[in-house]
This record gives C-alpha cells, sequence and structure tokens, in this order.
C-alpha cells in the first residue's frame, strides 16, 4: 500500500503585525497559539484525502495569499513509510519519540526546477558531522558544538540543499538522537532559545526572533524557533528554524543576496515539518 498523502495546512489568516503583542505578551500569544494551531492540524488530519500544502491554492495557504508570491513547486509529498508494525513518532506507545522511518526518508524534496546542493548528499545519504559545522563560522564554536552533539548521542545526520534561479540557497538538516527528551533539551536549553541561537550562522552579524512567522503552519508536537536576520544583513540575508519533532533535530537554512524571501521560507519550513509528523 503507497504511503498516504500529508493532509493539508489549516486555513487561518496571516498575522497583523500592526496589532501584534510585544515582549513577555508576546510569548503568552506563541503559547496560545500552538493549542490554537494543535485544534486546527487535528481537525485538517480528521477529513483531509486530497493533496497538502505542494497543491493547494494558494489563497489557502498562511501567508501565501497571492497569485505572485514567489512560492515554490513541490512534488506531492507523502509519508515515509514504517517498518511493518512499528509505531509513529507521535504515538502513545512510541515513548521515546523514535522515528523508525529511513532519516533520509524524512527530507523534503527539491522544489522544481532547483540545482541540487551535491556537497549535501554525503555518502549513500549519511552527511558527516563536519559539513554541518562549515555552517557555523567561528571555529571554537564549531568545537563547542560538536562537542555537545557528541555528548548528546548524535546517531546521524542526512541532509538536503538546493538552489532556486532567484539565488536562494537552501540547506536541510536532519540530527537524529537517542529520544525525544533528549532533542528537546538540546533545542531549548543549548541550541535555541527564545532570543537567539547560542551558534551564529556562517555571515550573520545578528538575529532575532522571526516574530512575523505564523505559527499556525507548524504543530504543537513539534518545538520550533524561527529566526531571521535584521537590516543591515551586508551581502545577504539568513533565514533559520530549528525543529524538535521526536528524536529528530530539523535545522533548515535560507540564504539570498539582497534579502532570503518570507514566502519560500515560510514554505519550506511548513513542508518539512510535515514530514516529521
Amino acid at each position: 500500500m503507497a504511503p498516504p498523502a500529508l493532509p493539508p495546512l489549516p486555513d487561518v489568516p496571516p498575522p497583523d503585525a500592526s496589532s501584534a503583542p510585544a515582549g513577555k505578551d508576546r510569548r503568552a500569544l506563541r503559547a496560545v497559539l500552538r493549542w490554537t494551531a494543535a485544534v486546527a492540524v487535528f481537525a485538517a488530519v480528521g477529513s483531509a484525502t486530497a493533496y497538502g500544502i505542494t497543491r493547494m491554492e494558494r489563497t489557502d495557504v498562511p501567508g501565501l495569499a497571492t497569485a505572485s508570491d514567489g512560492r515554490w513547486e513541490y512534488p506531492p509529498l507523502t509519508a515515509a513509510p514504517l517498518p511493518s508494525g512499528s509505531p509513529g513518532p507521535l504515538a502513545e506507545s512510541n515513548r521515546a519519540g523514535a522515528h523508525y522511518a529511513d532519516l533520509r526518508a524524512l527530507l523534503l524534496p527539491a522544489p522544481e526546477g532547483a540545482t541540487a546542493d551535491r556537497a549535501l548528499r554525503g555518502k549513500d545519504g549519511w552527511l558527516p558531522t563536519d559539513t554541518f559545522l562549515a555552517e557555523f563560522g567561528d571555529e571554537y564554536a564549531r568545537d563547542e558544538l560538536r562537542q555537545r552533539l557528541v555528548d548528546a548521542g548524535l546517531r546521524h545526520i542526512a541532509a538536503r540543499g538546493w538552489t532556486t534561479s532567484d539565488g536562494t540557497h537552501t540547506r536541510i538538516y536532519l540530527l537524529r538522537f537517542g529520544t525525544a527528551a533528549v532533542v528537546d533539551n538540546l533545542l531549548t536549553m543549548q541550541l535555541a532559545p527564545y532570543d537567539e541561537p547560542a551558534y551564529a550562522v556562517r555571515g550573520t552579524e545578528e538575529v532575532e526572533p522571526d516574530e512575523d512567522f505564523p505559527e499556525a503552519v507548524l504543530s504543537e508536537d513539534v518545538l520550533s524557533s524561527v529566526y531571521t536576520e535584521p537590516e543591515p544583513y551586508g551581502g545577504e540575508q539568513v533565514r533559520g528554524a530549528y525543529l524538535g519533532a521526536g528524536d529528530v533535530l530539523a535545522v533548515v537554512l535560507q540564504s539570498r543576496e539582497g534579502g532570503a524571501r518570507e514566502v519560500p521560507f515560510r514554505q519550506t519550513v511548513a513542508l518539512q515539518t510535515r514530514l516529521l509528523l
């Protein structure tokens, strides 16, 4: 039997930046939105039988409402196949939050017309840790992060990258650990606290939380920290997202000269999130 098509994302309006609260109130709103999004996601999962976000009308996708918004065309997405009798990462019986599917099958495919990043293919689809660490510009930071990954029991890294015709360079890294608890601690306490990531991506001087990112396209079951590089950002702008889903930590990075666009970044993060559930 073929794996099921992923259900569409909940239809909610994009956030209104003019009325967004600041400081602690904004953090509280993030929690409320997560619960609201969860209800919408469960409703969508129960009723959806058609294509996912890749084939939805543009007006159906939060933050992607216009015909000329620059949304990429992805191939139809299906859930990664599970070994017979294995539970999904969110199953009640799966207390470790383990992904029994092949980690490489959980990677988002490149959109149509994109040029693959051969450097991220690795050997048999497994990426050396040093290739992932090369994303971070400071040698001391790379050494410290390497030790943290070792201490956390890193098992594998799978990655995929591509460049689209507008010059946007996308990199997606999936890091597998022993349990969901390890990933939760690593993301929230060590790598991606709310204010800024612990390790700066190469070429960035400053990053800040992306307060305009529509959290309704994510899931209450996935930990997330989303950042953007504010102006002035030099030669290119970098956007990044850290996602914790079960025993997998996902890092999504996009950079582009003149500014990394919101729409393809939101779309890429949302689709990669769906594949991890």
